[in-house]
């Protein structure tokens, strides 16, 4: 079983976190929006030919759409959507379970839920969190930490339990 990471004897983990979470945020609202307006010109296009029946699928795809892009990215062997490859986090169990089918989507949903409700309570969660986590993250059981220190900590676990 992993242990999590502490912040006080692991803060490179943690350093800079909240921002690059928001900057990943915004990369990604960018990507989704970009492939939901596809989305929606395709289906107008498609929906002129079928006399308006692609119509009605346009808003199932949209949804599809976005649980693809999360589970194409999440589900991926980084675990990281593109916005939060960029700014070099990583998503991880922090209950010891892995991260995996319907555990992927779980999160992105938990997080849109929280967001759209409470966002300022849920984004306040982190400041008083030890390790920065949102509330989505502490209902899903998952941590984010930076990536490259991360594979460090890794490595350095496992070789003091080897």
């Amino acid at each position: 079983m992993r242990v999590l990471p502490d912040p006080v004897s692991n803060p490179e983990l943690f350093d800079g976190l909240l921002p690059r979470r928001a900057v990943a945020y915004l990369i990604d609202i960018v990507i989704l929006a970009v492939m939901l307006v596809a989305i929606s010109l395709i289906g107008l296009i498609l929906g002129i030919f079928t006399l308006g029946l692609v119509w009605l699928a346009i808003p199932v795809a949209m949804v599809l759409g976005t649980f693809g892009y999360y589970a194409g990215t999440l589900g991926g062997p980084r675990r990281a959507t593109v916005g939060m490859q960029a700014m070099d986090i990583v998503l991880t169990p922090a209950r010891g379970r892995p991260l995996d089918g319907w555990a992927i989507l779980i999160h992105p949903i938990v997080f849109w839920l929280t967001i759209w409700i409470s966002w300022p309570f849920t984004i306040l969660f982190a400041l008083f969190t030890p390790r920065q986590q949102l509330l989505h993250d502490l209902v899903t059981g998952t941590l984010m930490v930076r990536r490259s220190p991360m594979e460090r900590h890794w490595r350095n676990a496992r070789a003091t339990t080897a």
